[in-house]
C-alpha cells in the first residue's frame, strides 16, 4: 500500500533538505520511485555518502541512476572505480544494477552446447560479475565492508552511523524499536531495505523505445532494424546465444538481453588499471569465486571457468562505457568491433611482443587461455578470414543496441 500524502510529503522534503552527505541525485530518484516506507529507507541508504569509511562515497556513488546504476565515482581511471580511502580503486568495472533483480540464484543450470548439440551442466546467476553474492541483500552488504571501496571497519560500524543519523527513526519504524540492538542483525536489515530499494521499478522501467516497439507504439529506424535482424542471425552476431530474449514474446519482461550465464571473451588487459601494474596479476574470474567446487556438480573442472565472467544484460548498455569487465573497450561500437574481430583482426586489440608476435588473450595466464570461447559465432574465425559482421552490419547492431536505453522519468 503507498503511504500517505502527509508521508510522502514529509520523505520529499527530507529528500530535498538531505543532510550534507546525500547524493541528491539518487535521493531524487528515491522521492520519485519509492512508496514504502522499506523503500524509502533503502534509497537513503543507497545514496548516504556518510557511510564510508572516510565519508564520501555512496552505493550511488558507483552506481548513478543517470548511467543505468553504474559508474565510477568520479575515478581518473574510466575503467574502475575510486574508492573511499585516498588512492583506492577497484578492479573490475562496476556493473550496472538496472534488471539485476532479476538474476536467479547462482547455480548450475542446464544449457545445450551450441556446438556439440549436448546439455551440460553451466553455471549461472547470482550478483556481481563473478556471481559471489547470492542475491541483492548480499550484494549489498558487500561494498560496504570492501577496503578498497567503502571501507568501513565492521557492520557494527556501518550500523553505529545509521543508527546516529538523521533517519534512524524510519528504521525503527521499519524494522521496530529494537531494531539496532544487535548490530549484525541490524546490518542485515540495512541491506533488506537497500534490496528492496533496487527491486523498484526505477531499477526496471523497461521504458526505452525497443519496449515502445514491442508494444507497437514505436518503430526502429531501417538501420536499427536491420542491427536487430543481425543481432538474432545465428550466423552472423549470435547475440542471443547468451543475450537472450524470446523471440516470439511482445512481453519486454521477456528480453532481458542476458542469460545469467558466464563466458569467458579474452577481453585485453586493460594496464591502465593500477592492480595490473603486477604482471603477475591477473582477474579469473568466476573461477576464484568462494565455494565453487562445493556447488558444482560432479567432476565439474573448476579450472575451466577461469576467465570467465557473467554475461551482462544489455539493457541501457549505451549508458555504461567502458565496456567488458576490465573497461578495455572504451565505445560500444567498439565492443560489437572486438566481438566481430578479435579472431580475424587480433593485432587491432592485443599488444605484439619484441619478436612482433601477437599476444593474443593476454589479460589470462598462458594455461588458461584455452577457456577463451573461440567455437561459437562470431567467435570461429581465424586471422585472415572475413569477419562474421561487416563494419557497416557493426554500425547497425550498435544503432539497435541504442533503442534499448530507458527513457529517464517515464
Amino acid at each position: 500500500m503507498a503511504s500517505s500524502p502527509k508521508a510522502r510529503f514529509a520523505f520529499l522534503l527530507l529528500a530535498a533538505c538531505c543532510w550534507a552527505s546525500l547524493c541528491l541525485a539518487s535521493a531524487a530518484v528515491a522521492a520519485q520511485s519509492a512508496q514504502l516506507p522499506i523503500e524509502k529507507l533503502g534509497a537513503l541508504l543507497f545514496s548516504d555518502k556518510s557511510l564510508s569509511e572516510p565519508q564520501g562515497v555512496a552505493c550511488a556513488s558507483c552506481h548513478d541512476p543517470a548511467r543505468a546504476f553504474s559508474g565510477t565515482n568520479g575515478s581518473s581511471i574510466a575503467a574502475v572505480a575510486a574508492g573511499a580511502p585516498p588512492g583506492s580503486f577497484g578492479v573490475r568495472k562496476p556493473p550496472g544494477l538496472t534488471y539485476a533483480a532479476f538474476a536467479p540464484p547462482f547455480g548450475f543450470i542446464d544449457k545445450e552446447d551450441e556446438t556439440t548439440g549436448r546439455m551440460e551442466k553451466t553455471p549461472a546467476g547470482g550478483q556481481f560479475r563473478d556471481g559471489r553474492a547470492a542475491d541483492l541483500e548480499e550484494q549489498a552488504g558487500g561494498p560496504l565492508l570492501n577496503p578498497v571501496e567503502m571501507a568501513n571497519p565492521s557492520k557494527a560500524a556501518v550500523v553505529e552511523k545509521v543508527k546516529n543519523g538523521p533517519y534512524a527513526p524510519l528504521m525503527r519504524e521499519v524494522f521496530g524499536a529494537n531494531v539496532f540492538d544487535d548490530p549484525n542483525k541490524a546490518f542485515d536489515r540495512l541491506t533488506q531495505a537497500i534490496a528492496a530499494f533496487e527491486r523498484t521499478e526505477v531499477f526496471r522501467p523497461f521504458s526505452s523505445r525497443f519496449d515502445e516497439v514491442l508494444r507497437g507504439k514505436a518503430q526502429f529506424t531501417p538501420q536499427e532494424a536491420k542491427g536487430f535482424e543481425l543481432f538474432k542471425d545465428k550466423k552472423k552476431g549470435n547475440c542471443l546465444a547468451c543475450h537472450d530474449g524470446k523471440e516470439e514474446s511482445k512481453e519486454p519482461s521477456d528480453w532481458l538481453f542476458t542469460d545469467f550465464t558466464y563466458d569467458s571473451l579474452g577481453a585485453p588487459r586493460n594496464h591502465a588499471i593500477p592492480a595490473n601494474g603486477d604482471p603477475k596479476s591477473f582477474d579469473l574470474g568466476l573461477c576464484k569465486r568462494e565455494g565453487l567446487a562445493a556447488l558444482a556438480p560432479k567432476h565439474f573442472d573448476v579450472e575451466s571457468v577461469c576467465g570467465a565472467f557473467k554475461v551482462p544484460s544489455l539493457r541501457n548498455v549505451a549508458l555504461t562505457a567502458p565496456y567488458l569487465h576490465n573497461g578495455s573497450m572504451k565505445t560500444l561500437r567498439d565492443a560489437v568491433a572486438f566481438y566481430a574481430t578479435r579472431d580475424t583482426n587480433p593485432e587491432r586489440w592485443y599488444p605484439k611482443d619484441a619478436k612482433g608476435k601477437v599476444q593474443k588473450f593476454d589479460d589470462l595466464p598462458a594455461k588458461f587461455r584455452a577457456n577463451v570461447n573461440v567455437k561459437e559465432v562470431p567467435y570461429d574465425r581465424k586471422p585472415g578470414q572475413k569477419p562474421r559482421l561487416s563494419d557497416e552490419e557493426i554500425d547497425a547492431i550498435t544503432a539497435f543496441l541504442e533503442t534499448l536505453t530507458d527513457r529517464r522519468g517515464e
